[in-house]
């Protein structure tokens, strides 16, 4: 069984679509290790209901923080400091889809960040969305990946933009499973829809 962990450029750049289409796509099951804010509507109650299959199953997150900003300063605001040691990855007998909370460094406490928590043995799914600046941001997360010898895919969320993705194929190489597109909304059908175009990919 594989696990993947589902990283992105930036926040709100689409990770929580993406795993539900990952999810979806594998029958996965799926973790939110540590949520930040939406307590009422986490990532995980919206995976949850986006998927069709019935063999997924949801973890528990190890931290549910009130306030939606970086886990560290949301640990903090909740008198807490975050400790990986409670950060335990679920071990099912199924393939596992893990999404991590905003990019690679954002920091859990004083010296740890979301990179901490990636096992040598995880798949990265990067996810990219374009926007000013993301070039940047993209090529510096697949540089840092890469550097450390993990397997690497990306997805790209919203529409093509050909010189960007260009430029990030020339200078990284790093196969892409399939892109998202800026859909009106978001359901079962749908999330299925992309399911199927990116099962190929990633088997």
């Amino acid at each position: 069984m594989t696990t993947y962990f589902v990283t992105g450029i930036s926040t709100d750049v689409g990770k929580t679509i993406v795993s539900a289409i990952l999810t979806e796509a594998l029958q996965a099951n799926y973790w939110k290790p540590i949520q930040a804010g939406e307590l009422n509507n986490t990532d995980t109650h919206s995976v949850k209901q986006l998927i069709s299959n019935t063999i997924s199953q949801f973890h528990e997150s190890a931290y549910r923080l009130k306030s939606p900003m970086s886990p560290h300063a949301a640990a903090s605001i909740d008198g807490l400091e975050i400790d990986l040691k409670k950060i335990i990855s679920p071990k099912p007998k199924n393939n596992l889809i893990i999404e991590g909370a905003g990019g690679l460094l954002v920091p859990l406490n004083n010296t740890q960040t979301i990179f901490d928590i990636i096992k040598p043995s995880y798949k990265i799914i990067v996810v990219s969305r374009h926007y000013l600046g993301s070039i940047n941001h993209t090529l510096l997360t697949l540089k840092y990946l890469t550097e450390r010898g993990f397997d690497v895919s990306l997805v790209y969320n919203g529409n093509e933009n050909k010189h960007t993705e260009t430029i990030i194929e020339k200078m990284t190489a790093t196969p892409v499973i399939g892109r998202v597109a800026n859909e009106p909304y978001f359901d079962k059908n749908v999330i299925k829809e992309y399911a199927e175009i990116f099962k190929e990919k990633l088997t």
